[in-house]
Protein backbone atom coordinates (compact mmCIF):
# COMPACT_ATOMS: atom_id res chain seq x y z
CA UNK A 1 0.00 0.00 0.00
CA UNK A 2 1.31 3.30 -1.01
CA UNK A 3 1.17 6.68 1.12
CA UNK A 4 -1.04 7.97 -1.35
CA UNK A 5 -3.62 4.95 -0.62
CA UNK A 6 -3.30 6.04 3.04
CA UNK A 7 -3.68 9.27 2.27
CA UNK A 8 -6.76 8.58 0.70
CA UNK A 9 -8.30 6.31 3.29
CA UNK A 10 -7.66 9.53 5.92
CA UNK A 11 -9.07 11.64 4.14
CA UNK A 12 -12.45 9.35 3.59
CA UNK A 13 -12.77 8.62 7.21
CA UNK A 14 -12.27 12.03 8.05
CA UNK A 15 -15.20 13.70 5.48
CA UNK A 16 -17.57 10.90 7.51
CA UNK A 17 -16.42 11.85 10.92
CA UNK A 18 -17.00 15.48 10.46
CA UNK A 19 -20.16 15.49 8.58
CA UNK A 20 -21.35 12.53 11.05
CA UNK A 21 -19.84 14.64 14.20
CA UNK A 22 -22.37 17.39 13.49
CA UNK A 23 -25.28 14.84 12.89
CA UNK A 24 -24.82 13.25 16.47
CA UNK A 25 -24.98 16.77 18.29
CA UNK A 26 -28.27 17.37 16.41
CA UNK A 27 -29.44 14.40 17.81
CA UNK A 28 -28.64 14.74 21.36
CA UNK A 29 -30.62 18.10 21.12
CA UNK A 30 -34.04 16.23 20.04
CA UNK A 31 -33.11 13.46 22.70
CA UNK A 32 -33.04 16.18 25.13
CA UNK A 33 -36.22 17.75 24.29
CA UNK A 34 -37.92 14.14 24.80
CA UNK A 35 -36.95 13.71 28.30
CA UNK A 36 -39.20 13.94 31.08
CA UNK A 37 -40.05 17.48 33.23
CA UNK A 38 -38.98 18.68 36.69
CA UNK A 39 -35.90 16.21 37.30
CA UNK A 40 -32.26 16.61 36.51
CA UNK A 41 -31.08 13.03 36.73
CA UNK A 42 -31.85 12.10 33.26
CA UNK A 43 -31.07 15.71 31.74
CA UNK A 44 -27.58 15.11 33.62
CA UNK A 45 -27.15 11.96 32.11
CA UNK A 46 -27.87 12.64 28.39
CA UNK A 47 -24.74 15.22 29.13
CA UNK A 48 -23.01 12.75 29.93
CA UNK A 49 -23.63 10.46 27.15
CA UNK A 50 -23.46 13.44 25.15
CA UNK A 51 -20.07 14.74 25.86
CA UNK A 52 -18.60 11.04 25.85
CA UNK A 53 -20.30 10.07 22.54
CA UNK A 54 -18.64 13.50 20.64
CA UNK A 55 -15.44 13.55 22.21
CA UNK A 56 -13.45 12.20 19.81
CA UNK A 57 -12.69 8.91 17.70
CA UNK A 58 -12.03 7.98 14.33
CA UNK A 59 -15.86 6.88 13.75
CA UNK A 60 -14.28 3.58 11.77
CA UNK A 61 -17.56 2.37 12.10
CA UNK A 62 -19.82 4.99 10.44
CA UNK A 63 -17.10 4.86 7.50
CA UNK A 64 -17.77 1.28 7.14
CA UNK A 65 -21.62 1.61 7.06
CA UNK A 66 -21.39 4.15 4.66
CA UNK A 67 -18.75 2.56 2.12
CA UNK A 68 -20.93 -0.72 2.63
CA UNK A 69 -24.08 0.90 1.12
CA UNK A 70 -21.79 1.99 -1.57
CA UNK A 71 -20.85 -1.37 -2.66
CA UNK A 72 -24.09 -1.76 -3.71
CA UNK A 73 -25.57 1.99 -4.48
CA UNK A 74 -23.95 4.92 -5.60
CA UNK A 75 -25.78 7.18 -3.94
CA UNK A 76 -27.11 7.80 -0.13
CA UNK A 77 -29.89 5.89 1.16
CA UNK A 78 -32.54 6.16 3.59
CA UNK A 79 -31.68 4.64 6.90
CA UNK A 80 -27.69 4.76 6.89
CA UNK A 81 -27.71 8.26 9.34
CA UNK A 82 -29.97 6.84 11.90
CA UNK A 83 -27.78 3.38 11.50
CA UNK A 84 -24.95 5.53 11.64
CA UNK A 85 -26.56 7.36 15.06
CA UNK A 86 -27.17 3.83 16.24
CA UNK A 87 -23.90 1.97 15.79
CA UNK A 88 -21.99 4.63 17.78
CA UNK A 89 -24.52 5.07 20.41
CA UNK A 90 -23.40 1.33 21.35
CA UNK A 91 -20.14 2.37 21.11
CA UNK A 92 -20.66 5.10 23.91
CA UNK A 93 -22.41 1.91 25.93
CA UNK A 94 -19.08 0.12 25.25
CA UNK A 95 -17.19 2.80 26.49
CA UNK A 96 -19.07 3.62 29.61
CA UNK A 97 -19.48 -0.11 30.80
CA UNK A 98 -15.67 -0.94 30.41
CA UNK A 99 -14.61 2.42 32.12
CA UNK A 100 -16.63 0.64 35.25
CA UNK A 101 -15.48 -2.47 34.68
CA UNK A 102 -11.79 -1.35 34.47
CA UNK A 103 -12.08 1.41 36.80
CA UNK A 104 -10.56 3.99 33.96
CA UNK A 105 -10.36 7.03 35.32
CA UNK A 106 -10.23 9.05 31.87
CA UNK A 107 -11.52 8.14 28.51
CA UNK A 108 -10.58 10.59 25.64
CA UNK A 109 -8.48 12.83 27.51
CA UNK A 110 -11.19 14.18 30.39
CA UNK A 111 -13.07 12.09 33.58
CA UNK A 112 -14.84 8.69 32.05
CA UNK A 113 -18.75 8.60 33.08
CA UNK A 114 -17.84 6.46 35.91
CA UNK A 115 -15.38 8.92 37.41
CA UNK A 116 -18.05 12.33 36.38
CA UNK A 117 -20.63 10.54 38.90
CA UNK A 118 -18.01 9.41 41.80
CA UNK A 119 -17.08 13.65 41.64
CA UNK A 120 -20.68 14.30 41.60
CA UNK A 121 -21.49 11.81 44.67
CA UNK A 122 -17.98 11.77 46.48
CA UNK A 123 -19.26 9.98 49.75
CA UNK A 124 -21.92 7.84 48.09
CA UNK A 125 -20.36 5.18 45.74
CA UNK A 126 -22.98 2.76 45.07
CA UNK A 127 -25.38 5.70 43.21
CA UNK A 128 -22.38 7.05 41.41
CA UNK A 129 -21.83 2.92 40.22
CA UNK A 130 -25.59 2.75 39.77
CA UNK A 131 -25.78 6.09 37.82
CA UNK A 132 -23.48 5.42 35.75
CA UNK A 133 -24.50 1.92 34.56
CA UNK A 134 -27.72 3.26 33.95
CA UNK A 135 -25.83 5.87 31.64
CA UNK A 136 -24.62 3.14 29.61
CA UNK A 137 -27.65 1.12 29.49
CA UNK A 138 -29.52 4.77 28.23
CA UNK A 139 -27.24 4.61 25.46
CA UNK A 140 -27.65 1.05 24.32
CA UNK A 141 -31.38 1.26 24.35
CA UNK A 142 -31.14 5.06 22.72
CA UNK A 143 -29.39 2.72 19.80
CA UNK A 144 -31.78 0.13 19.09
CA UNK A 145 -34.43 3.13 19.35
CA UNK A 146 -32.90 5.08 16.91
CA UNK A 147 -33.39 2.39 14.02
CA UNK A 148 -36.90 1.69 15.31
CA UNK A 149 -37.96 5.49 14.41
CA UNK A 150 -35.58 5.53 11.19
CA UNK A 151 -37.89 6.51 8.04
CA UNK A 152 -37.72 3.45 6.27
CA UNK A 153 -40.00 0.02 5.68
CA UNK A 154 -41.01 -1.55 9.21
CA UNK A 155 -39.32 -4.70 7.58
CA UNK A 156 -35.91 -3.06 7.04
CA UNK A 157 -36.19 -1.23 10.60
CA UNK A 158 -36.83 -4.51 12.41
CA UNK A 159 -34.03 -6.62 10.00
CA UNK A 160 -31.36 -3.81 11.04
CA UNK A 161 -32.33 -3.41 14.81
CA UNK A 162 -31.62 -7.61 14.76
CA UNK A 163 -28.36 -6.83 13.34
CA UNK A 164 -28.09 -4.49 15.80
CA UNK A 165 -29.32 -6.15 19.50
CA UNK A 166 -27.03 -9.13 17.51
CA UNK A 167 -23.90 -7.10 17.48
CA UNK A 168 -24.52 -5.51 21.40
CA UNK A 169 -25.52 -9.38 22.63
CA UNK A 170 -22.14 -10.72 20.93
CA UNK A 171 -19.94 -7.65 22.58
CA UNK A 172 -21.30 -8.47 25.88
CA UNK A 173 -20.56 -11.74 25.26
CA UNK A 174 -16.82 -10.81 24.23
CA UNK A 175 -16.47 -8.91 27.59
CA UNK A 176 -17.08 -11.62 29.44
CA UNK A 177 -14.16 -13.64 27.42
CA UNK A 178 -12.37 -11.09 27.68
CA UNK A 179 -12.50 -10.82 31.73
CA UNK A 180 -11.89 -15.03 31.41
CA UNK A 181 -9.20 -14.52 29.36
CA UNK A 182 -7.23 -13.27 32.24
CA UNK A 183 -7.57 -16.57 34.39
CA UNK A 184 -6.77 -19.81 34.29
CA UNK A 185 -3.89 -21.21 31.79
CA UNK A 186 -2.17 -19.06 29.20
CA UNK A 187 -4.86 -18.13 26.63
CA UNK A 188 -3.51 -19.50 22.99
CA UNK A 189 -4.16 -17.98 19.52
CA UNK A 190 -7.18 -18.92 19.03
CA UNK A 191 -8.70 -17.34 22.50
CA UNK A 192 -6.89 -14.73 21.62
CA UNK A 193 -8.56 -14.22 18.80
CA UNK A 194 -12.20 -15.22 19.53
CA UNK A 195 -11.96 -12.26 22.33
CA UNK A 196 -11.12 -10.01 19.40
CA UNK A 197 -13.90 -11.08 17.18
CA UNK A 198 -16.50 -11.04 20.02
CA UNK A 199 -15.24 -7.98 22.19
CA UNK A 200 -14.69 -5.67 18.86
CA UNK A 201 -15.04 -7.32 14.62
CA UNK A 202 -18.88 -8.39 15.27
CA UNK A 203 -20.11 -4.36 16.39
CA UNK A 204 -17.13 -2.32 14.70
CA UNK A 205 -17.18 -4.12 11.62
CA UNK A 206 -19.22 -7.29 10.73
CA UNK A 207 -22.60 -5.29 11.67
CA UNK A 208 -21.27 -1.27 10.20
CA UNK A 209 -21.00 -4.19 6.95
CA UNK A 210 -24.43 -5.64 7.05
CA UNK A 211 -26.07 -2.46 8.21
CA UNK A 212 -24.81 -0.63 5.55
CA UNK A 213 -26.01 -3.44 3.36
CA UNK A 214 -29.49 -4.33 4.15
CA UNK A 215 -30.31 -0.12 3.77
CA UNK A 216 -28.98 -0.44 0.44
CA UNK A 217 -31.28 -2.76 -0.73
CA UNK A 218 -28.69 -6.05 -0.52
CA UNK A 219 -28.96 -9.61 1.56
CA UNK A 220 -25.96 -9.39 3.67
CA UNK A 221 -26.56 -13.48 4.76
CA UNK A 222 -25.89 -14.05 1.30
CA UNK A 223 -22.60 -13.09 1.92
CA UNK A 224 -21.84 -14.19 5.66
CA UNK A 225 -18.98 -16.13 5.51
CA UNK A 226 -17.01 -13.74 3.76
CA UNK A 227 -17.98 -10.42 5.48
CA UNK A 228 -17.50 -12.60 9.29
CA UNK A 229 -13.63 -13.60 7.79
CA UNK A 230 -13.20 -9.79 6.46
CA UNK A 231 -14.40 -8.85 10.03
CA UNK A 232 -12.52 -11.52 11.86
CA UNK A 233 -9.60 -10.23 10.15
CA UNK A 234 -9.67 -6.65 10.33
CA UNK A 235 -10.89 -7.25 13.94
CA UNK A 236 -7.81 -9.14 15.05
CA UNK A 237 -5.44 -6.74 12.92
CA UNK A 238 -6.73 -3.88 14.57
CA UNK A 239 -6.60 -5.38 18.90
CA UNK A 240 -3.15 -6.32 17.88
CA UNK A 241 -2.06 -3.00 16.71
CA UNK A 242 -3.23 -1.68 19.52
CA UNK A 243 -1.99 -4.26 22.15
CA UNK A 244 1.61 -3.19 20.25
CA UNK A 245 0.97 0.44 20.52
CA UNK A 246 0.48 -0.29 24.49
CA UNK A 247 3.47 -1.76 24.83
CA UNK A 248 5.99 -0.24 22.50
CA UNK A 249 5.06 3.09 21.72
CA UNK A 250 5.50 6.59 24.26
CA UNK A 251 2.57 8.63 25.58
CA UNK A 252 3.10 11.23 23.24
CA UNK A 253 1.24 8.81 20.67
CA UNK A 254 -0.79 7.00 22.15
CA UNK A 255 -2.20 9.18 24.58
CA UNK A 256 -1.41 6.95 27.53
CA UNK A 257 1.41 5.74 29.56
CA UNK A 258 2.94 2.51 27.72
CA UNK A 259 2.39 -0.61 29.28
CA UNK A 260 -0.99 -0.26 31.04
CA UNK A 261 -1.79 -3.94 29.83
CA UNK A 262 0.96 -5.05 32.02
CA UNK A 263 -0.20 -2.86 34.82
CA UNK A 264 -3.52 -4.11 34.79
CA UNK A 265 -2.95 -7.78 34.20
CA UNK A 266 -4.37 -8.10 31.10
CA UNK A 267 -2.90 -10.92 28.93
CA UNK A 268 -3.25 -9.05 25.17
CA UNK A 269 -1.38 -10.24 21.92
CA UNK A 270 1.74 -8.83 23.36
CA UNK A 271 1.72 -9.62 26.68
CA UNK A 272 1.50 -13.24 25.52
CA UNK A 273 4.10 -13.35 23.05
CA UNK A 274 6.47 -11.85 25.22
CA UNK A 275 5.96 -14.35 27.80
CA UNK A 276 5.85 -17.09 24.55
CA UNK A 277 9.29 -15.36 23.54
CA UNK A 278 11.29 -15.55 27.25
CA UNK A 279 12.48 -17.09 30.70
CA UNK A 280 13.74 -17.52 33.62
CA UNK A 281 14.48 -14.19 35.28
CA UNK A 282 13.01 -12.13 31.78
CA UNK A 283 9.79 -13.92 31.97
CA UNK A 284 9.36 -13.65 35.92
CA UNK A 285 10.04 -9.74 35.39
CA UNK A 286 7.22 -9.97 32.78
CA UNK A 287 5.10 -11.72 35.43
CA UNK A 288 5.93 -9.91 38.30
CA UNK A 289 4.65 -7.00 36.64
CA UNK A 290 0.87 -8.75 35.98
CA UNK A 291 0.77 -9.64 39.30
CA UNK A 292 0.04 -6.19 40.48
CA UNK A 293 -0.52 -2.55 39.67
CA UNK A 294 2.60 -1.30 40.99
CA UNK A 295 4.32 -1.58 37.90
CA UNK A 296 7.02 1.46 37.30
CA UNK A 297 7.71 3.07 34.51
CA UNK A 298 11.46 1.80 34.42
CA UNK A 299 10.31 -1.48 34.99
CA UNK A 300 7.75 -0.91 31.93
CA UNK A 301 11.08 0.09 29.98
CA UNK A 302 13.23 -2.99 30.96
CA UNK A 303 10.41 -5.10 30.02
CA UNK A 304 10.32 -3.32 26.51
CA UNK A 305 13.86 -3.94 26.18
CA UNK A 306 13.70 -7.62 27.19
CA UNK A 307 10.55 -7.78 24.36
CA UNK A 308 12.93 -5.68 21.35
CA UNK A 309 15.71 -8.11 22.16
CA UNK A 310 13.58 -11.18 21.43
CA UNK A 311 12.03 -9.41 18.47
CA UNK A 312 8.59 -9.58 19.76
CA UNK A 313 8.10 -5.97 18.62
CA UNK A 314 8.52 -7.07 14.92
CA UNK A 315 7.15 -10.41 15.40
CA UNK A 316 3.77 -8.52 16.38
CA UNK A 317 4.30 -6.09 13.44
CA UNK A 318 4.84 -9.00 11.06
CA UNK A 319 1.37 -10.34 12.25
CA UNK A 320 -0.66 -7.09 12.22
CA UNK A 321 0.15 -7.15 8.54
CA UNK A 322 -0.34 -10.46 7.79
CA UNK A 323 -3.93 -10.14 8.92
CA UNK A 324 -4.36 -6.84 6.83
CA UNK A 325 -3.21 -8.18 4.24
CA UNK A 326 -5.55 -11.41 4.26
CA UNK A 327 -8.75 -9.11 4.84
CA UNK A 328 -7.51 -7.01 1.67
CA UNK A 329 -7.26 -10.08 0.22
CA UNK A 330 -10.82 -11.05 0.80
CA UNK A 331 -12.56 -7.56 -0.17
CA UNK A 332 -10.15 -8.53 -3.24
CA UNK A 333 -12.86 -10.79 -4.29
CA UNK A 334 -15.55 -8.44 -3.96
CA UNK A 335 -14.26 -7.34 -7.50
CA UNK A 336 -17.03 -7.80 -10.33
CA UNK A 337 -19.30 -8.29 -7.39
CA UNK A 338 -19.79 -5.00 -5.78
CA UNK A 339 -18.46 -1.15 -7.20
CA UNK A 340 -15.38 -0.59 -7.98
CA UNK A 341 -14.72 2.50 -6.34
CA UNK A 342 -15.91 0.79 -2.50
CA UNK A 343 -14.53 -1.99 -3.02
CA UNK A 344 -10.79 -0.03 -2.76
CA UNK A 345 -11.73 1.43 0.16
CA UNK A 346 -12.62 -2.04 2.42
CA UNK A 347 -9.34 -3.23 0.15
CA UNK A 348 -7.11 -0.34 1.40
CA UNK A 349 -8.64 0.25 4.84
CA UNK A 350 -6.49 -3.11 6.63
CA UNK A 351 -3.52 -1.51 5.35
CA UNK A 352 -4.02 1.72 6.31
CA UNK A 353 -4.49 0.28 9.92
CA UNK A 354 -0.89 -1.27 9.63
CA UNK A 355 0.44 1.96 9.02
CA UNK A 356 -0.63 3.69 12.05
CA UNK A 357 1.60 0.78 13.94
CA UNK A 358 4.47 1.80 12.76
Amino acid sequence: MTADNGAGVHERLAGYRDRFNGLFANYFDSVAEQGPPGNSFVPEALELVRDMSLRGGKRLRVALLYEAARLVAPDAVPGLDEAALSIELLQTHGLIHDDIIDDSPVRRGAPSVYYAYRERFPGRPQTALGLAVLAGDLAAFLSVQVLLTAPVPRELRQAMAAVQATAGADTVRGQFLDLERDFGPMPDREVLDTVSEYKSARYSVLAPLQLGLLAAGADPAAHENELARYARLLGVSGQMRDDYLDLFVDAGTVGKPAGSDLREGRRSYAVCALLAATSGAERAVVESALAGPGCLPQTVERIQDIARRHGVDNELLAEIRRCAQEAAAVAANWRGRWRDEAVEFFEQLPLWGVLRAQ
